[in-house]
């Protein structure tokens, strides 16, 4: 717990004027709370002296001599009640500053949290990324970076209140009677007992609660993601059902956590009940015997007063912990994604690359996802700059796993990916993607304008540079005939647009990014014919100068290519140009005769 409150407290720092706000507020509070009960015992002091004429306290005395006006009764009552209504309103004035500045410090450090996970997401591999859901990942950015608004405002600043509060009234105390401090006190070790029997209970099912609540928004991101699915297969109560099996789930766990914080806060009460009622008795037997200080009455009041601020900040500190478990768990969360190791990272010393050629080199290459089941045995390939090379393979081949090293999405195991003579690994990551575009089987597009979606890799360009894009991509003329043209919004993932629109937007978004390498994933297996040959006319374009790796499962886009690598079984099975591979009879033919010929073996 020590670790988990230093961890939280760094971004309390980050916001340290807010923070200096609510503390500077939070002490003005415990001041003024001192103070509530003292209007009154000035009071009964009067009272005393002038109707039972009993010699006043001599800090009375002296307060009534500094006090305007004639030393009459009415006055002191006057003083009494005009001291308790400002002292009042201060306290109502400090409160709402306070408020405020809880509230101001409270949200940032949530959005700095949120933002830190956001930055760490992005940088984590496509490894991390396919082995956990969208939904639960917007979970932790959304609702679990919230814990540190309720580690930092709701628990350990209270905390410092408590602790700030109980030295100030324990000393009061103290000085008025130091036998009832005493008993008064004789409830913190069962108080502590409770503490360590619920701590770790708590922790636990916090996490536990926080885990199933973030298969609600698993559950709901899988079936709307794949709506056409769900409705196109009848699947709308099946998906009802895990729903409510989800919500069922964590309902449950949050149920039994709310009933071991519900058993903590009874026993807690318990502890403050007894002690108050002991005082009750105790004090008032002590006080009336003629062993106190000050005046009996006087000692009742004051020290009853002060009890409700001696029991409230020692019972905050304890429930403290169990605020803190319930935000463990997301916390727990949280560290999960920020203190993940980034598999792929700039290594100390990374050079930035200049302007490359777009040569690349892949040498000796071994890799797979899993230990000791690779995906690629020993490749060796080279591109040449302004060479087109399509690679074409059964499912399962690696195609997608090889041309993923160059931009260096992974690092090999064995072997090595180069461009231009340069290492990937000694690169900086920052200045090889940036010379590298990439067009994907499912282009993704943003719900953003037609303009922004073409100028994401490259934001800088003008209007004409879009434009001119564009229509190198064969997707100026539909772009014209969109109601706002450039400036039109797409829907959600490009669903406003069909599928041969969206691929000639990715070729555009390639096109203006102008990087010496290109790398396409099987970009015409969702075309039809009339959009695929539109598609074609864009993509040799756009290879024109560039080094181009295309995986193609048609060959109709694999004959164009320079040359053709045939991969199976991790290795390369064949190498040549389209009618080489033909006129060797293997592979490759074997797959131009299932697709052009219909024919099999």
């Amino acid at each position: 717990m020590v670790g988990l409150c230093r961890w939280a407290l760094r971004y309390a720092f980050r916001r340290w004027l807010p923070l200096v706000a609510v503390l500077a507020t939070m002490l003005l509070n415990v001041g003024l709370n001192v103070l509530k009960p003292w209007p009154m015992v000035f009071l009964i002091a009067v009272l005393r002296a002038q109707l039972l004429g009993e010699a006043m306290p001599a800090w009375a005395s002296r307060l009534v001599e500094f006090l305007p006006g004639a030393p009459t009764l009415k006055h002191f009552i006057g003083w009494s009640v005009a001291a308790t209504v400002v002292i009042f309103l201060l306290s109502w004035l400090v409160g709402l500053a306070n408020a405020f500045a809880n509230v101001s410090l409270g949200q940032r450090m949530v959005y700095d949290l949120a933002a830190d996970l956001f930055t760490k997401l992005q940088q984590l591999s496509l490894r991390f990324h396919a082995s956990r859901s969208v939904g639960d990942n917007l979970r932790r950015v959304t609702a679990d970076s919230a814990c540190i608004s309720l580690i930092v405002k709701d628990a350990l600043l209270p905390v410092v209140s408590s602790l700030v509060t109980l030295v100030v009234i324990f000393g009061i105390l103290w000085r008025i009677d130091a036998t009832l401090t005493l008993i008064a006190l004789a409830v913190a070790p069962y108080m502590l007992l409770i503490f360590y029997l619920y701590a770790q209970p708590m922790l636990r099912l916090s996490y536990v609660e926080q885990e199933t609540e973030s298969r609600i928004y698993e559950v709901a991101e899988q079936t709307l993601s794949a709506i056409p699915a769900v409705q196109a297969f009848c699947r709308e109560e099946l998906n009802d059902r895990r729903f409510q099996q989800t919500t069922g789930a964590s309902l449950a766990a949050t149920l039994t956590l709310t009933r071991v914080q519900l058993r903590f806060k009874v026993l807690m009460g318990l502890a403050t009940a007894v002690g108050t009622a002991g005082i009750y008795w105790l004090g008032a037997r002590h006080a009336l015997a003629g062993n106190t200080l000050m005046d009996p009455v006087a000692t009742i009041v004051l020290f009853l007063s002060y009890l409700g601020s001696l029991y409230d900040p020692l019972a905050n500190v304890m429930y403290t912990s169990a605020t803190i478990q319930t935000a463990a768990g997301s916390v727990r969360r949280v560290r999960e994604v920020l203190e993940t190791e980034r598999e792929i990272s700039d290594k100390p010393g990374a050079t930035r690359l200049p302007a490359l050629r777009g040569r690349v080199e892949i040498e000796d290459v071994t890799f797979g996802y899993e230990p000791d089941r690779p995906i690629l045995r020993n490749i060796r390939l080279a591109v040449e700059p302004g060479e087109t090379v399509a690679l074409v393979g059964p499912t399962g081949a690696g195609k997608s796993t090889l041309v993923s090293l160059v931009p260096r999405f992974f690092d090999p195991w064995q072997g090595s990916v180069r461009v231009d003579g340069h290492d990937v690994r000694d690169a900086q990551l920052k200045s090889l993607r940036g010379q590298i575009a990439i067009v994907l089987q499912e282009p993704f597009l943003f719900p953003l304008s037609v303009a922004e979606n073409i100028a994401y890799g490259h934001p800088q360009a003008t209007r004409a540079e879009i434009e001119a894009a564009a229509r190198a991509a064969s997707a100026h003329d539909f772009i014209q005939r969109l109601p706002q043209g450039y400036q039109t919004v797409v829907g959600e993932r490009g669903a406003t647009l069909s599928g041969g629109e969206r691929q000639r937007l990715s070729i555009a978004r390639a096109l203006l990014k102008n990087a010496p390498i290109l790398i396409l994933d099987e970009p015409t297996s969702a075309l039809d014919a009339e959009s695929e040959a539109a598609f074609l006319q864009a993509l040799d374009r756009l290879a024109q100068g560039r080094s181009t790796l295309v995986i193609a499962h048609r060959l109709s886009t694999a004959r164009r290519a320079n040359r053709i690598i045939v991969l199976e079984n991790g290795g390369i099975a064949e190498s040549g140009t389209h009618e080489e591979l033909l006129r060797r009879g293997g592979r490759y033919a074997k797959f131009h005769r299932i697709q052009f010929a219909g024919t099999g073996d």
